[in-house]
């Protein structure tokens, strides 16, 4: 199975928070492991508007990014095309994404396109959850909807703390 994570997913890899589980297990399955260069940036974003928002305390949020920074190379890190941004322009229009959704979007099926292999997007958006199965992809968590109602409804415990996994293998 290929897989590619968008930020919401690749998070979740380091801070334990629902969904945790659901990423790790799709993780544990995988052939391949792949997010877009603009993923590390949003996901250094997430850790530090953690802090700033006092959900996760400095020093976790540091730990969490470093763990994150010494991961990143064994990731498929796919490029920020002209191809996958023309595209990206395409999906935002046609489903109502925003501007990085339709770009995460835009490389996972350029990255289908290209291997010729079905991909899996893991995403916790979801419009982009929605886009991405109405685009021919497959969409995990298989249930979105259902996980965030679960969530919503506090059925799962909310207080993230620092995720001590193993690392991805490709």
């Amino acid at each position: 199975m290929i897989l590619y994570l968008d930020a919401s997913a690749l998070v979740k890899r380091y801070v334990a928070e629902p969904g945790t589980a659901e990423v790790f297990a799709v993780i544990a399955h995988a052939d391949s492991v792949s997010t877009g260069l603009i993923c590390r940036a949003e996901v250094a974003a997430a850790f530090a508007k953690a802090v700033c928002t006092c959900a996760l305390p400095h020093s976790d949020a540091l730990e969490c990014l470093q763990a994150f920074r010494r991961d990143w190379s064994s990731l498929v890190r796919l490029q920020l095309t002209e191809q996958v941004v023309v595209r990206a322009d395409t999906l935002t229009w046609d489903y109502g994404l925003r501007g990085y959704d339709a770009v995460h979007l835009a490389s996972a099926l350029v990255w289908q396109d290209v291997t010729g292999e079905p991909v899996t997007l893991v995403t916790f958006d979801k419009p982009l959850w929605e886009a991405a199965k109405q685009t021919g992809l497959t969409a995990y968590p298989p249930d979105l909807p259902a996980l965030l109602a679960a969530w919503k409804a506090g059925l799962y415990d909310r207080t993230p703390s620092v995720n001590s996994a193993p690392q991805i293998h490709e």
